[in-house]
């Protein structure tokens, strides 16, 4: 009876475990993020921009919603709030862009695209605050994060071509460090110890 009872413990175990979502949720904005960044930053011809819409809806928005779902069944809040906030930002980034964006009067469209960017900058700034709660490297994607929605909107509501650029570069070292961060908590699950460090803060 004992070894009958034990086995569906396990079974029950075995089914109900979660593997971390993270490492998708990071991978998922960090390259959707680096595609829409390398336009912004003018690295490649404006017209080629639309490329990232399919990104924006699949990956960086469906795929990274899921993760921010499955941060709901293993109790992380932080996570959960992240990924599924930002996944549906793609989703609805992709649909003001296909759908919105070109009837919009010419004269007055950066400022709808400047207060969709600046709730995002609001959004990112008290989540950047919460992130010191996690470890460096989040932390660090959401200070640089904060700073390129800054830039973006300023440069959006400016019109400002040079302003738009820097958070363009500064959005291709956001990704970087989203898929650092991605990198590393593969890895070390992967591996099943720290192999690549994402520097935890010390809990008080």
């Amino acid at each position: 009876m004992s070894t009958d009872v034990e086995t569906r413990e396990v079974s029950v175990s075995s089914v109900t475990a979660t593997a971390d979502p993270a490492p998708l949720g990071l991978a998922a904005f960090a390259l959707t993020t680096f595609v829409l960044s390398v336009f912004n930053a003018q690295l490649l011809p404006g017209g080629l921009v639309l490329v990232v819409l399919p990104l924006a809806l699949f990956y960086g928005g469906i795929a990274q919603l899921l993760a921010g779902m499955w941060e709901f069944k293993r109790a992380n809040t932080f996570g959960a709030l992240a990924f599924s906030s930002y996944g549906a930002f793609w989703m609805a980034f992709a649909a003001y862009v296909h759908f919105i964006a070109g009837s919009l009067p010419a004269a007055t469209a950066n400022q709808a695209t400047g207060i969709f960017l600046l709730a995002w900058t609001i959004f990112s700034v008290y989540m950047m605050i919460a992130s010191f709660g996690t470890n460096g490297v989040i932390a660090s994607i959401f200070v640089v994060l904060s700073i390129t929605f800054i830039l973006l909107t300023i440069g959006t509501f400016g019109n400002s071509a040079s302003i738009t650029r820097m958070g363009g570069y500064l959005g291709i070292v956001t990704a970087l460090l989203a898929w650092y961060g991605s990198f590393a908590l593969v890895t070390n699950a992967t591996f099943g110890k720290t192999v690549i460090p994402v520097f935890p803060f010390k809990k008080k």
